[in-house]
């Protein structure tokens, strides 16, 4: 007997999408950003702890900001039931 699968059909914003691109847009997005921000900051980060509290400072700002515009997308191109979206107009 194969196992049930479940599906879910979400009014509103789909979370679980929101999650998981964020998950993947951060990674993709963040490692470059936190790269980037340890070459142009002129501090100077001589151990690996000081490394790994640096790029979890400057990772958490991008997962953040990752976060709050992966939402308000998906806010804004989701179609609630009983609505014409812009594409049908």
């Amino acid at each position: 007997m194969p196992d049930v699968v479940e599906e879910t059909d979400p009014e509103g914003v789909d979370y679980g999408w929101v999650m998981q691109t964020t998950f993947v847009l951060t990674i993709v997005v963040g490692a470059p950003v936190v790269a980037l921000a340890a070459v142009v900051s002129d501090a100077s980060i001589p151990t690996w702890t000081a490394q790994a509290a640096f790029a979890v400072r400057v990772g958490a700002v991008v997962w953040f900001l990752t976060a709050v515009c992966v939402y308000l997308y998906a806010r804004r191109t989701t179609v609630e039931p009983g609505e014409v979206s812009a594409d049908e107009e």
